[in-house]
């Protein structure tokens, strides 16, 4: 399948794409009406401006409040200075230069080539994405977090890591699950950043516990080991192993140790493994999916940190399974089994995000990094695919130099595949500020 040869039929194809994505966007999922960034304004207003405690404030009539470590609102302050609809814009802003950081990281030094037309595309096919569109309109951290985490992939991968460690210091002290790329770069013998992420993270806590001792202190002696705090452990956007097993009926402790456990071995495996290639990008994706799945909660919208494992997939010459597996994180299909998860179908079904999570890490493709990764990342197949005919002149010669690709046909189906999810998929409204597209929990989530 080959794409229009004409830039006013280009145009025409992403007008079209844009009108079937705000279709989708505006039918079958719902807009969080920034639920978490609202939670993050109240508690940095009652914090300076009416002497409130961090922990203390709820959103009016909720249940929630905050449940980031205390650097998180000391991170914040500025929001205290603006009115909320400012602040909703302030966090467009910064998640939208985030992502375009990120997609230049994953799309590699040849992003100048691709044009307007195949960023179209590509920004097209991310608005679909389940995790990307709750995180943009919860006003959630996420994608702000990814994006500090892949600076030091960036630093490492190139050599210059001397700074390395900065970032992944700072993403553990506003969340705790980024942590576990500190255990990365100690399988990687990577000391001194190591020491880095580590010193950073200390110091923006020491940071946090001086502005706000007794916040601090109620935050890690008590706050930090209540997880009903932020929500139940059996709701269907968990997609954590515990989420799995409180869905089961067996939230005990022990066999949620157990299951860690494991998957932090096969997590440390493989990642050496990655490590020992040379393919730092497989490894800081490897990281971000057993964290996901090891963290007590894991809420849809955190599950960004399954994008670069997409790039790797179709970086490695599988586009058919990473457009696949993408397509149905686009569906919101969790959902389906929001009032009953029980029987085979609910074990299955409604914890399909968790399913693919935890097939990336046991057979996510590893040692592909050694070479241009312009060359072999998911954008610029697609780039390639949609690339204009070339002219008669040259065509003999680009024969002869060009290698052949492994499918352009496969991307242009991957790509469809992302975009056809949203049809079919009608459920019921909800009014309440939860991660749901269906009725809302006792207790629905709100940020982690």
């Amino acid at each position: 399948m080959s794409g229009p040869r004409t830039d006013r039929g280009r145009l025409l194809l992403v007008l079209v794409l844009v009108a079937a994505v705000t279709v989708f966007t505006a039918t079958v999922p719902l807009l969080r009406d920034w639920f978490d960034l609202r939670v993050y304004y109240g508690t940095v207003h009652t914090w300076v401006h009416h002497g409130g405690r961090i922990y203390d404030y709820r959103v009016p009539g909720t249940a929630y409040g905050f449940t980031y470590p205390p650097f998180a609102a000391l991170g914040m302050l500025p929001m205290a200075l603006v009115g909320l609809h400012l602040a909703i814009a302030v966090s467009l802003v910064l998640n939208l230069a985030a992502l375009a950081f990120v997609l230049r990281i994953l799309a590699g030094p040849g992003w100048r080539r691709w044009g307007w037309y195949r960023w179209a595309l590509t920004l097209c096919a991310l608005a679909l994405f389940e995790p990307l569109r709750d995180t943009f309109s919860f006003g959630q951290v996420n994608v702000i977090l990814l994006a500090l985490v892949l600076v030091d992939c960036c630093l490492l991968r190139s050599g210059r890591g001397r700074w390395a460690g900065a970032g992944i210091g700072l993403a553990a002290a506003v969340k705790l699950t980024p942590a576990l790329f500190i255990g990365m770069l100690l399988l990687a013998r990577r000391w001194r950043a190591a020491a880095t992420a580590t010193a950073v993270a200390l110091a923006a806590t020491g940071l946090a516990a001086w502005a706000d001792p007794k916040a601090s202190r109620f935050y890690w002696t008590q706050a930090l080991w209540d997880t009903s705090r932020v929500g139940r452990l059996d709701y269907v956007s968990n997609q954590s192993l515990q989420g799995v097993l409180a869905r089961l009926g067996h939230p005990d402790k022990p066999l949620w140790a157990t299951a860690v456990l494991l998957t932090l071995a096969v997590w440390a495996w493989r990642t050496h493994k990655a490590l020992a290639a040379g393919d730092w990008t497989a490894a800081f994706a490897l990281t971000g999916l057993a964290a996901c799945l090891v963290s007590p909660i894991t809420w849809v919208h955190h599950l960004v940190w399954v994008l670069p494992s997409f790039a790797i997939l179709a970086r490695a010459g599988y586009p058919r399974i990473a457009g696949a597996l993408y397509a149905v994180m686009c569906t919101s299909v969790v959902w389906l089994w929001f009032d009953d998860a029980s029987g085979i179908d609910g074990f299955l079904g409604s914890n399909l995000y968790t399913w693919i999570t935890l097939g990336l890490l046991l057979r996510l493709p590893t040692g592909q990094s050694r070479g241009d990764l312009s060359e072999r990342s998911p954008l610029s197949r697609i780039a390639r695919a949609t690339a204009p005919a070339p002219r008669p002149a040259k065509a003999a010669a680009m024969a002869l130099s060009d290698q052949p690709e492994s499918s352009s046909g496969a991307v242009a189906a991957a790509i469809g595949a992302v975009l056809g999810p949203g049809r079919g998929a009608g459920r019921r409204a909800s009014s309440e500020p939860t991660g749901s597209t269906r009725p809302a929990a006792p207790k629905p989530q709100s940020s982690s």
